[in-house]
């Protein structure tokens, strides 16, 4: 399937607005629809276009599968509130976790938290809305990097020959899947999105899922939701596109109040990029890195390790798994 991209230098904004919300009232007519807002940029975007287009005839749900940043559910629900569009919270962890228990193979991970979204939970969700459409916020790059076969994007479907009326029972709307995330941005300024989502860095489908390496157990998601959280706090002023920690499978060797302990291991990275598409890694101040493994190690438990990645993408890619 060919994409015609739009490109983010190129966008008429106004125009890009009104042709998908005349493309999304033709589509449903006078049925219903659903979305999955995250509170990234794309699903928001979606979001916002999806309400322009069908009001309340578009149902909205965050869905609290267990892997999100800490607050995430409830501050998001909140956001979108301020900006009129009602989200209902669904609580999903427990199969997000039973369907990742045991599971440490990436693609087989990545899967797992597929079918369980798409197929159960929002399977369910369609029969008791009686939707017949899923609009979501797929991109351009998701496409290019699963159809390269360098890493299965969780909402990337019709474009790799998965029929999801045959997969799942509903057609997916993709409205922004012909642009890239800085193209997707300037859609979301021009919607009226608070610069607190407009401009903030990527968050991967998986969750925090993709930053932990072998088995996402409710325990490891933990740990490095709360290394996330300090991360992000101690990076917010570095102007990169994205920034993560990664939590490591292997324990190594450490030593605490003069005993060895075998303990855990963080990955930092941090990305200057403009579309995902490449990247290098930021060149963040020695004393920045410092106080950030110090307090990792200081408040995260078990931690005796932090690194920082120094690799271009690519052959690396931005997220480990």
């Amino acid at each position: 399937m060919s994409i015609n991209e739009i490109k983010a230098s190129e966008i008429d904004t106004d125009k890009f607005i009104a042709a998908q919300v005349a493309d999304i009232k033709r589509t449903v007519g006078d049925g219903l629809a659903i979305n999955a807002l995250s509170g990234g940029v794309d699903s928001s975007a979606v979001t916002l276009l999806g309400h322009k287009a069908l009001g309340d005839r578009l149902k909205t749900y965050f869905v609290q599968n267990g892997l999100m940043r800490e607050g995430e559910p409830e501050r998001v629900v909140a956001l979108f509130a301020g900006l009129g569009v009602k989200v209902e919270l669904v609580d999903a962890q427990d199969e997000f976790f039973a369907a990742l228990k045991g599971v440490i193979d990436p693609e087989l991970k990545r899967e797992a938290i597929t079918q369980t979204f798409y197929k159960k939970v929002f399977g369910r969700l369609v029969k008791e809305s009686g939707a017949k459409y899923l609009l979501q916020g797929t991109i351009l790059t998701d496409i290019d990097e699963t159809a390269a076969g360098i890493k299965r994007q969780h909402n990337v479907f019709e474009q790799i020959g998965i029929d999801p009326q045959e997969a799942f029972g509903y057609k997916i709307l993709e409205p922004v899947v012909q642009l890239r995330k800085d193209g997707v941005r300037k859609v979301a300024q021009a919607l009226g999105l608070p610069a607190e989502l407009a401009k903030r860095p990527p968050f991967p489908g998986p969750a925090l899922a993709a930053r932990v390496i072998g088995e996402a157990t409710r325990e490891r998601i933990a740990l490095v939701r709360k290394a996330t959280a300090i991360t992000e706090r101690i990076l917010a002023d570095v102007p990169a596109f994205q920034n993560m920690t990664i939590l490591h499978e292997d324990r190594v060797t450490g030593m605490r109040d003069n005993a060895r302990e075998f303990g855990l291991q963080l990955e930092i990275r941090c990305w200057d990029s403009v579309d995902a598409r490449t990247a290098k890694p930021t060149r963040l101040p020695w004393e920045k890195l410092e106080a950030l493994a110090d307090e990792l190690v200081a408040k995260v438990p078990g931690v005796v390790s932090v690194t920082y990645s120094i690799a271009k993408k690519p052959p690396s890619t931005m997220e480990v798994v």
